[in-house]
């Protein structure tokens, strides 16, 4: 049975745009704080303002799931999708607030590309989630956001290394040591996102 012939359930979708939305937002507010670097409580009660938008989503999509008697793709992989789209938004909140927390003066250059790939990646997941009723030209969305992965994988290691190579205050090097961590971990939930995604595309097609 192809995809045209599933019944649906346009609210679903609609979520999904939203979420997707909110997700870019989150990723671009904290680009704009690690670039700009100014009023740092108030960018980071906007985040976790998105934060809780997101949940709230979540919520709406897990209320419907058990509700519906037909959903437009699997119910485990709509679970799966929303909850990595979660997890990108909960990571991007931890990041802004460990950036207030430890007491960051200044942004490292890696730490700015690496909010720059974040922040491509949640554009491209945003583009995907709005094609995913109509189920076209999602590819190369999906090659994006992998591409950015493997990017910011060689950059969180060269970034690693040269903590350990500059002579670095200990606790200076603590702090950046989990700052690049909590951006990877971000990063591949990103890809977690889309790889379900890529799942839900192959059953459909």
């Amino acid at each position: 049975m192809s995809f045209r012939l599933l019944p649906k359930d346009p609210k679903f979708f609609e979520l999904f745009v939203a979420d997707g939305d909110n997700l870019a937002e989150s990723a671009a507010a904290l680009h704009e704080m690690v670039e700009v670097y100014d009023r740092l409580e108030a960018r980071v009660a906007t985040i976790q303002g998105l934060e809780k938008r997101g949940d709230d989503i979540d919520e709406e999509v897990n209320r419907r799931l058990e509700d519906a008697f037909v959903t437009p793709f699997d119910r485990e992989d709509i679970h799966e999708l929303v909850s990595r789209l979660d997890d990108v938004v909960d990571g991007i909140q931890s990041i802004a607030e460990t950036f207030v927390i430890y007491g960051v003066t200044q942004p490292t250059a890696e730490s700015k590309r690496l909010a720059a790939i974040l922040d491509g990646q949640a554009g491209e997941l945003a583009a995907a989630l709005r094609k995913l009723d109509g189920m076209k030209d999602l590819e190369r969305h999906f090659a994006a956001v992998h591409q950015l992965e493997k990017e910011a994988d060689g950059l969180s290691r060269a970034a690693m290394a040269r903590l350990f190579a500059d002579d670095l205050p200990p606790l200076e090097v603590i702090k950046w040591r989990d700052i690049y961590t909590y951006f990877e971990d971000t990063i591949d939930s990103a890809e977690d996102a889309v790889e379900a995604m890529e799942r839900m595309y192959h059953k459909a097609n």
